[in-house]
This record gives structure tokens, sequence and C-alpha cells, in this order.
């Protein structure tokens, strides 16, 4: 029997490495206080002394950015779902009143294409420095036969710290008021329906965006995930949150009472924000009801903010380069925690 290699087996440890290479300058841009070493270990430490906690609490989150991965695969639009990636992890962190500290990511594909790679790593970094935590490591994995042709899959993991009394939520009281931070569209939940709807159109990935000017349906639908972080730890150090809720799986119905105690009803009111126009274009073309657009979709809320008070939040929201709303109240009744949405009739026509 001929000699074999593990390249003739399909994996490719020169390409491996050629990416590790690649992706160091990336990591070493994300550095920040209290990461000791650098990209290569077995492990990755980090100093949460050094970077100033005193009797800290570890809060940690993986996600992935589901089925909108299939879009970049098929448009070669890789750049951004690094983004995503990252942003799926930290706004989870945050909302629990956690500064996110480090992430790392799993990068699984049938043969590597280092080029495409890099490239979805280069938005990983970008994420993370948006955020303000460090990209520590992660594993990328060739194995053939596991995936199709061109496939990858991603996942992320962060790890945050707070300070043991400042974990959110804390004190929801009636009275108090929602407020909502924009989303930049369909973010990283959804995208199954959203492809199926596309195909059902008989539109192509490169046909115009019938919602967005300048855009092909799969630059303006690719658009990534905000990354909340900055914004709301500087409205949680000022004293101005009780409660935080990402807006991602489940919409506003799905998301905003897992943050709120027994006794507690969120009163929304869905014509206080201008229905961004790709969630009309869904609705419309998809025949998708406005319940289940709720239900699936952040319908351009991305973050919900619960807050004794709204003027001062949202002046400093808004000062920190977020669009802000106001969407409801918090009132007292008998029961689990729920929310209660009034739609105008027509919002999604």
């Amino acid at each position: 029997m001929p000699s074999m290699t593990y390249r003739d087996a399909g994996v490719d440890i020169d390409a491996g490495d050629a990416l590790v290479e690649r992706i160091k300058p990336l990591a070493r841009a994300t550095h920040r206080t209290g990461v000791m070493g650098g990209i290569g270990g077995f492990g990755a430490l980090f100093d949460l002394k050094a970077a100033g906690f005193t009797d800290p609490v570890l809060v940690s989150s993986t996600d992935g950015v589901g089925t909108k991965l299939r879009v970049a695969i098929d448009t070669g639009l890789h750049d951004s779902v690094g983004i995503d990636l990252v942003a799926m992890c930290v706004n989870d962190l945050v909302v629990q009143g956690a500064e996110p500290l480090f992430f790392l990511d799993y990068f699984a594909t049938g043969r590597l294409a280092v080029n495409d790679a890099a490239r979805v790593i280069a938005g990983i970094a970008r994420g993370c420095e948006i955020a303000g935590c460090a990209l520590v490591g992660g594993e990328t994995a060739e194995m053939p036969g596991m995936y199709g042709d061109g496939d990858y899959d991603l996942a992320g993991f962060s790890v945050g710290a707070a300070e043991r009394a400042d974990l959110l939520p804390k004190d929801v009281a009636p009275g108090d008021v929602v407020l909502g931070l924009a989303s930049a569209g369909v973010h990283s939940n959804g995208f199954s329906l959203v492809r199926r709807i596309v195909a059902g159109g008989n539109a192509s990935w490169s046909d115009p965006a019938p919602f967005a000017v300048g855009a092909t349906l799969a630059q303006a639908l690719m658009a990534p995930t905000r990354i909340y972080v900055k914004s709301l730890l500087a409205l949680h150090r000022a004293g101005l949150v009780q409660a935080c809720a990402h807006i991602t799986g489940g919409g506003l119905p799905g998301n905003l009472p897992r943050v709120l105690p027994a006794g507690r009803r969120a009163m929304i009111d869905a014509a206080a924000w201008a229905l961004p126009p790709v969630f009309r274009w869904l609705a419309r073309t998809g025949g998708v009801a406005p319940a289940e657009m709720l239900r699936v979709f952040n319908c351009g809320i991305g973050m919900a903010i619960v807050t004794r008070d709204a003027d001062a939040a949202a002046a400093l929201l808004a000062e920190n380069g977020e669009t802000v709303v106001r969407l409801g109240t918090i009132e007292a009744h008998d029961g689990p925690a729920e929310i209660r949405i009034d739609t105008p009739d027509g919002w999604f026509a």
C-alpha cells in the first residue's frame, strides 16, 4: 500500500498554520488589560485583578449565527458574520451587567479556504474591538466528509465579569420605563424564514433590495448585528438601568419577560417606533402574520432597557450613538412576568 498523508485524507496542516499566522495580528489588535500571553498556547489566561475587579462574578455565553451563514456561504459575503458571532455572545453578557472580557471562536469546515476563513475571523476581531473584549484563542477544525464543499460553521464563546453587587436585573418596579435601542436590521435570528421568503418570492440574492437603496438583497440582509456593549456599560455605570433584554429569537414577546420578576407586566406600544422597511417587506412578501413577525424578528428593536429615569438614560444612550425610543412602561399584575404589545392596524402592511 502506498504511503499516505493527512493531506491525502483531506486535512491540510499547512493551511491551518497559514491561517494562524494570518490571524495573529488581528488577535493582537484586540488586546486589553487583563490578558496574559497571546494566541498559540494550550489555553488563554486572564487576570481579573489586573482588569480592576474586586469581588467579581464570571458570566459566560455561547452562541452562533444560525442559517445566516448559509447566505454568507452562498453569496461570498464572509466579512460581517464574525461581527454577528461576537454580538450574539457579548450582548447576552452585558444585559446581565457584565463587561465582556475575552472571546474564543470555533470555525469548522470540510476543507480550509484560508482567504475566506481569514475574512470571517477578521470580522470576529472587529466585533471584539467594538465590544472592548480580547480575542484570546479559538479552534479551526478541518473535517472532510462532515461539511459540503465551501461550507463552514461558526460558534462563539465569551466570558465577562461583573462586581457581585452590580449584577442585573434588579428591582424592576411599577412605573419604570421601557426604552428600545434600534437594531441594524434582521440581525442574526429568523434567517430560516428569511431564506424561505426569498426563495418563495422567486428572488435572487443579487437582486436590488426593495427596502435598501444601492444594496443587493444579500448585502442588505447581511447587515451585521449591532453590538450594544459600550453604551449599555456606560448606562449601567451611571446607575440608570434596572434590566436589559437582548432581542433575539423570540422577539420582544420572548425576551423582555425573561428579565422581569413575577408580578410585573411590560406594556408596549408598537406605534412608538417606525417599523424598518425590511420587516414590512418580509411580512408582505412572505404573508407572515403580525404575531409571527413579532415572535421571530426583532422588528427594529435590538435591545430593550428598563429604567427609572428615562430622560437621563435616553440622553446618555444617544450620546453613545444609539437611536432610542420609548416603548412603554412596567405595571404590577397578579401572575408571572408577561408582556403586552399593542400593534397598530396595518403596521406591517
